[in-house]
Formats: structure tokens, sequence, C-alpha cells
């Protein structure tokens, strides 16, 4: 069997990422195995190998702006989004954007929620990359997808960091990507 140098590098580096990427049970609350992304951020090597890895599939695509969920999507969001040399949205949580904006009601792993985005922040037509730090139930980023092709907005992809494999969140953004357009993600866990 032939191994593709390319992609043994990958693995590396996503193993050496997954080591950087710390488990805190319990939090936000009972059963809840959090994966903190402070340890990986916290390592300028593993932060710039996560970048590298999460803009490879988009460098060349036609992509507009980055949209990135509050808070800690801002920590990759903001990064790749001048790596890929586009603007960045930002969609936050409400009161926190102070100009008119745009809402949507979403259930998350551990409860229900809502995010904003600014009027506006998106033009028609638009290649939009979602980026956040962790891909669970889906729900952030559905809502996301949703807020995006509200504008006019075309979902371009999605990238995460991590992915629960487990929880299936993939599924819910299928329709969002319907064209073809991927969903990236770096470290899976599977239980």
């Amino acid at each position: 069997m032939e191994i593709d140098p390319a992609q043994l590098a990958s693995s590396h580096a996503v193993a050496y990422l997954s080591s950087k990427i710390r488990d805190v049970p319990n939090f936000p609350k009972e059963g809840i195995q959090f994966k903190d992304i402070t340890t990986l951020v916290a390592d300028a090597r593993a932060f710039h190998i996560c970048l590298d890895l999460m803009a490879e599939p988009f460098i060349g695509s036609e992509i507009h702006a980055v949209a990135a969920m509050e808070a800690r999507g801002f920590i990759f969001g903001g990064a790749l989004a001048a790596r890929l040399n586009t603007a960045f949205v930002p969609v936050r949580k409400p009161g926190k954007l102070p100009a008119d904006v745009d809402e949507v009601s979403y259930e998350l792993e551990y409860g229900d929620s809502r995010l904003q985005m600014h009027k506006g922040a998106i033009a028609p037509g638009a290649r939009v990359l979602i980026v956040d730090d962790l891909l669970a139930t889906g729900g952030t980023a559905d809502a996301t997808a949703t807020l995006v092709q509200g504008q006019g907005g075309v979902v371009a992809g999605f990238v995460f960091a991590i992915e629960l494999d487990f929880l299936a969140g993939r599924d819910k953004l299928a329709a969002h990507v319907a064209g073809g357009a991927p969903i990236h993600s770096l470290v899976h866990v599977t239980d």
C-alpha cells in the first residue's frame, strides 16, 4: 500500500492538535465533557498549524466572508478571515451588536439560545465560510447558516477545529450544503 505523504503529514498534525485539547468534565453542566481549546491556542505552534489546516481546503475558493460565532469561534474566525484575505462577520448573542440585527433562536446540547448578525452584513450572493471551534449537535452552526442565507448569502462551507462525531451535528448542516459545500473538521471525537 502506497502512503500519500500529504495525508501522513496531516494525520501527524491532527494528532498533535488533539494532544493540545484539554477535557474539562462537567462543564458547563453535569455530564458534559467540555473540549477546551484554550490550551491549543496558548501554544503558538499548535494554533498556527490549526489555522493552516482550517484554511487549506478553502484556499483559492471564492470566499467573500467568514462568519464566526461568539465567543470561541471568534478566535479562529478572525484569524482565518485574515488568512483567506476576506471579510469577517461576527455572529453574537443578543444585545452585543450596536446596530439593527437579524436574529434566530436555536437549540444546543445544553439549552436554548439566540444569535444575531447585523442587518446587511452579508451581500446577496456572497459566499460565506462558517467557522467555529467545535461542532457538537450543529445548532449554533445551523443557526448561523440560517442568518447568512436569510440575508441572501450562500454557505460556501463549514470549518471546525473539533467535531464530536457521536452527536451527529453534521447531519443538521446537510440542508445548508446541498450544493456540495464542504463540512471540514480537524479533530474528530468518536465517544
